[in-house]
């Protein structure tokens, strides 16, 4: 008999607005829910400007909702989520520090002594396929292997959450597909929770558990939440040749094309002009 796993994330009715040049609050998000189960590998996708990265800095405490409530395996999120591994699309690591210090100092910062910290970041890009790189500073490595480092960066901490915002996104298509694959390889080891957000709705698919669409903004809000019954283990670019994929593609985008047509026509209004 199965057990239930605890709810990693969960979002409570949680709607953001901003103050915009000092004009009457922008809602960028209406109410809205979102559970994520422990050990769930969740993608959110959504036209250009829904708030699908919004969503995921409310959930690693970068950004107070106007509305709602946070709660990070049962606990009220205040402040920064200690539970969380945040990768960015933007490089995050330090250009003056080799590859395996910049993974060392995420266990540094912690308080632990640098020999081990050393060790294990050692360990880590060895995981990564990186393990004679670690004197290489960033502007030496390509995209594809930053990327890696910056991924063992978060996971040497060992976050029980993972969030991720299009971390692939600047990659050509074969490696992000390379990188797909590890992401994946190194996720089965423990299961983490994992919020990750795309625009590529291929690769949405061909990572997560499930799927949710976002509507387009302002207000967005959740519209559609899709299982991905595809087996596991799973290769992330073969799985894509799957007759099975190919259905869920289309139910996803049968409901997904509405709201990126709608973004886009909303983009070519000209902006009002108040008197």
């Amino acid at each position: 008999m199965s057990v239930a796993r605890p709810i990693a994330v969960s979002l409570n009715d949680v709607g953001i607005s901003f103050v915009i040049a000092g004009r009457a609050d922008y809602k960028a998000v209406s109410p809205t829910s979102l559970n994520v189960n422990d050990g769930e590998f969740v993608a959110i996708v959504g036209p250009t400007g829904c708030g699908k990265s919004t969503l995921l800095n409310v959930a690693a405490g970068l950004l107070r909702p106007s509305q709602g409530s946070v709660r990070i395996f049962g606990e009220p999120l205040h402040g920064l989520n200690g539970k969380a591994g945040y990768l960015f699309q933007q490089d995050a690591l330090m250009p003056w520090k080799t590859a395996l210090d910049n993974v060392a100092i995420g266990l540094e910062v912690k308080g632990v002594r640098r020999k081990e910290a050393l060790e294990e970041a050692q360990e880590w890009l060895g995981k990564i396929g990186l393990a004679r790189f670690g004197d290489r500073y960033p502007h030496q490595m390509s995209g594809g292997q930053r990327k890696r480092v910056g991924l063992a960066q978060v996971l040497v901490r060992q976050p029980k959450i993972l969030l991720m915002d299009e971390p692939f996104g600047p990659l050509d298509a074969q490696t992000r597909q390379i990188m797909g694959a590890l992401l994946l390889g190194l996720w089965a080891e423990d299961r983490k929770a994992v919020l990750f957000v795309t625009h590529d709705l291929e690769e949405a698919i061909a990572l997560s558990d499930r799927v949710v669409i976002m509507s387009a903004g302002p207000e967005s809000r959740i519209i559609g939440n899709f299982p991905v019954p595809l087996a596991r283990p799973r290769d992330a670019a073969e799985i894509r040749l799957d007759p099975a994929f190919h259905a869920i593609h289309r139910a996803i985008w049968n409901e997904l094309r509405a709201e990126v047509a709608k973004a886009y026509e909303d983009g070519l209004r000209p902006t009002s002009k108040t008197p």
